[in-house]
């Protein structure tokens, strides 16, 4: 037979009750039960009328008290309080139920782009007791329905003004979380090498940028073959440019070999911004040019060989139309370096998780 002592005791707008005492009230919360390797979730939910049969199993997932709601204006229970706090974490491209669970609530992309974080703000909303939210790195890919962060509210019963305060800071400084839809879409290519023009090798890195482009939605219009000829690399990307283009990528001639000219080509063209270099292996030898606001990409030799380089990390940024500088690529020290693991898990690892 399940045992317990009477026990009745009010406390911030709860009152605690013996478990045998809930019998005909209502659940003031969800009540979790864990099952080790099988399951983790609501047993009971809130709003639940506990029933005699109720009582047993109660106590076997520990609870020997349950609590009664009698909340004064100054008080906000967590399920309320959890739809007022993902509203204001909630930005542009962000969505999340209505119904919580446990207490929590979970944010999602609305639709496939660019996680954006305000990561100071997250810090400092984070400080404020009695709330949390926890979330994805900034700047990673999300698919559409993705899970990207969760927040509550940590208490069952949060006073109002603790509250009214996290909801003011995500207000004020937000959008905390917002998603980035990928509007680059028309992609050209120019792929330079003598050996490659010539035809004494045949190349590899169209079939692997239009792949890592279409990831994205985006399409590979058009490659053009080229010898190391700076003046001919010029022409062609000033042809692209013209053209309907949103970004053009160049492949190979980025080293301090002097028969790489492709840089010197990129220059020639007109550019009106050029980086070259990044704090990122593989990738040293990056180079990110701008003519206005298209993004003239250059991938080093290693993005043959190795799955994943510096070009991962800058695409999907580039092609939901953010401009990078010197500094977004200097960001990328803290996380820039690939542990070649034999079984590649990127982006689940360290790679790309840049510092604040």
């Amino acid at each position: 037979m399940c045992q317990s002592h009477h026990a009745r005791q009010s406390n911030g707008g709860m009152t605690k009750i013996n478990v045998e005492e809930a019998v005909g009230t209502r659940l003031a919360h969800d009540i979790t039960e864990i099952r080790p390797g099988e399951f983790k979730g609501p047993s009971f939910r809130r709003g639940h009328k506990v029933r005699e049969q109720d009582v047993c199993r109660l106590m076997r997932l520990g609870k020997r008290h349950l609590y009664v709601l009698d909340l004064n204006g100054d008080q906000v229970h967590e399920d309320d309080a959890v739809v007022e706090l993902a509203t204001a974490l909630a930005g542009p491209g962000i969505t999340f139920g209505r119904q919580p669970s446990e207490g929590k609530l979970q944010l999602k992309a609305a639709y496939t782009g660019l996680l954006k974080i305000d990561t100071g703000a997250l810090v400092d909303f984070n400080l404020i007791p009695d709330v949390m939210c926890a979330a994805m790195h900034d700047n990673v890919p999300v698919s559409q329905g993705q899970i990207v962060a969760g927040t509550r509210a940590i208490p069952l019963v949060i006073e109002r003004q603790v509250l009214d305060r996290a909801v003011a800071l995500a207000t004020a400084r937000g959008p905390l979380f917002s998603v980035k839809a990928y509007h680059r879409k028309i992609v050209r290519l120019v792929v330079t090498g003598s050996e490659v023009y010539d035809g004494l090798i045949e190349d590899r890195f169209e079939a692997i940028v239009e792949k890592k482009l279409s990831a994205f939605g985006a399409t590979l219009q058009e490659t053009a073959i080229l010898p190391d000829d700076p003046e001919r690399i010029a022409d062609t990307i000033r042809r692209f440019a013209a053209a309907d283009t949103d970004m053009i990528i160049t492949t190979g001639g980025m080293s301090v070999d002097p028969d790489d000219v492709t840089r010197h080509g990129i220059r020639l063209a007109g550019v009106d911004t050029l980086h070259y270099g990044a704090a990122v292996l593989p990738g040293a030898m990056f180079q990110l040019a701008y003519k206005k606001e298209m993004p003239i990409v250059g991938i080093p030799a290693c993005g043959l060989y190795h799955q994943i380089t510096i070009f991962d990390l800058v695409l999907p940024r580039l092609l939901a139309g953010e401009r990078l500088d010197e500094r977004d690529l200097a960001r990328f020290a803290v996380g820039g370096l690939c542990l070649n693991c034999t079984v590649c898990r990127y982006p689940a690892c360290p790679m790309g998780k840049t510092g604040s």
